[in-house]
């Protein structure tokens, strides 16, 4: 079995992170913050602990403002429903997933202001073409730091820069790029990071978190049990709780900072290095076949580790069919992306997409072309 579907949940897990959800499950699993016994207390630790590993990765400086949540699409939509309003406007792409459109679209249809850009045909945008949509009700920039569906990595560094000489508030979808490539919150003033656990952090499922920069009063998109001020009706108004009503997923948090743990002890360059090499061995190899059409950056500086093509005559779900029949797990289709089909002119099939993480190798690649070979024989 070949697995190259990183980019929608990283596998294999490091050992570390599957044995310390056992030990959590089997040994110290109670309810964080809800008692005084030894095993809440044990919880609240390692929780807290992970939010400390989180919070060293990205440059968040205070451990309190990361929030613990069941994904990237959580994270995003507590910020975008609490804080954008009627008649704010908003700046976003069509590179973006259906987690920040979807959102968007429904703050449309409640009255705010939302403009897409386009990007060139690799998915770069512009600095002028975002500036050129600043206007002076502009509330935030919204856009992913890497495509799910081209690899197309965006400058935050300097969209950031941006956001902050105009004080619009920078929000980052850090899915395709967190634990593979540095994001600095302070560094590229990022306002709010939203990132998944299950990815490139190399946790477990149901994980994930929404990271802030600074104190920035929002409305909670829940209201319920947090284990503090527990003799009030209010939600609490300060950080992490506001936003962590319910039971954490302890198992799942105590994995994700196994995750992150085994990032740190190998190298955040390492895995990008590695990652990097293995993409570019896959793009020399498909762009030798001219039956492959490559789509998005082929440059290794501005794309992650995602490679999206089709064969020609093909639908991208034929491909998807004939790789599973020889245990070759890649995702085909749109990838919850249906506007950056548009730029690549994929809107009718999609694409199939090759997601390469640190567990690949050189052989699962010369093993996928050699079977994307044997496919495109059978079909034609």
């Amino acid at each position: 079995m070949i697995y190259l579907d990183n980019g929608a949940t990283s596998f294999p897990k490091p050992k570390e992170v599957c044995a310390e959800v056992e030990k959590c499950l089997m040994e110290y699993c109670a309810n964080p913050g809800r008692g005084a016994h030894n095993m809440s207390i044990e919880c609240d630790f390692r929780i807290m602990k992970c939010r400390e590993n989180i919070s060293k990765l990205f440059n968040v400086k205070n451990p309190l403002n990361v929030i613990f949540t069941s994904n990237t699409t959580d994270a995003l939509n507590i910020v975008i429903n609490g804080l954008i309003r009627e008649k704010d406007h908003v700046i976003s792409s069509y590179l973006e997933h259906n987690s920040v459109l979807r959102p968007l679209r429904h703050k449309e249809k409640q009255g705010t202001e939302v403009s897409l850009i386009k990007g060139d045909k690799d998915g770069k945008l512009s600095i002028e073409d975002i500036e050129r949509e600043i206007k002076s009700n502009t509330k935030a920039i919204i856009l992913n730091h890497g495509s799910n569906v081209i690899g197309t990595i965006q400058d935050i560094e300097k969209i950031g820069e941006l956001a902050k000489e105009k004080e619009i508030l920078f929000i980052v979808d850090g899915a395709q790029t967190s634990g593979k490539i540095e994001i600095d919150m302070e560094k590229y003033n990022i306002d709010f990071l939203a990132v998944p656990g299950h990815k490139g952090l190399l946790g477990p499922q149901g994980t994930g978190a929404l990271c802030i920069r600074n104190k920035i009063s929002f409305e909670a998109l829940k209201y319920g049990g947090t284990g503090s001020q527990s003799s009030s009706m209010e939600q609490p108004e300060f950080l992490p709780d506001k936003f962590e009503s319910g039971t954490l997923n302890t198992p799942g948090i105590v994995g994700l900072s196994k995750g992150i743990e085994f990032i740190n002890r190998v190298g955040l360059e390492k895995i990008k290095e590695k990652e990097i090499e293995l993409t570019n061995y896959l793009i020399q190899a498909l762009r030798n076949l001219d039956f492959v059409e490559c789509y998005g950056p082929l440059d290794d500086k501005e794309k992650t580790s995602i490679v999206s093509f089709n064969l020609k005559g093909m639908e991208s779900s034929e491909v998807g069919r004939g790789l599973n029949d020889r245990e070759i797990y890649v995702r085909t289709g749109y990838h919850c992306c249906p506007l950056v089909h548009k730029l690549i002119g994929t809107e009718n099939r999609g694409t199939v997409r090759v997601s390469i993480g640190y567990f690949n190798s050189k052989e699962d690649l010369d093993k996928l072309v050699m079977s994307l070979k044997d496919i495109y024989k059978e079909k034609i």
